[in-house]
């Protein structure tokens, strides 16, 4: 899987970095209470068991560079996002519970 990364302060180049396709549709998931320490890879690798994921993005503080907790994940299609929602919203991930559910627009 190839995800495009927005990542802050990387002292290397990431694993995945593709960029998207213009003009194609995204399914987006919210993902919430992800542990401080998940990088986006950890995170692609892991919701890739519901679908094709397109692009992982964490969600940075500007003023401290840390993550916030929360991102979101792309997928090639719809069913796939909605597979993530019903595998993994409540599931303990690193030792948390994830929130998964469709992003706002």
């Amino acid at each position: 899987p190839h995800f495009q990364l927005f990542v802050v302060n990387t002292p290397h180049t990431p694993q995945f970095n593709m960029a998207h396709m213009g003009g194609s549709p995204r399914f987006s998931v919210y993902v919430g209470n992800i542990p401080y320490q998940t990088t986006e890879d950890d995170l692609g690798h892991f919701f890739s068991q519901a679908g094709h994921v397109t692009n992982v993005r964490l969600v940075i503080d500007r003023e401290t560079g840390r993550p916030k907790g929360f991102g979101f994940c792309e997928f090639a299609d719809e069913a796939s996002a909605q597979s993530a929602i019903s595998q993994f919203n409540g599931v303990a991930f690193n030792g948390r519970s994830l929130r998964v559910n469709m992003a706002n627009r």
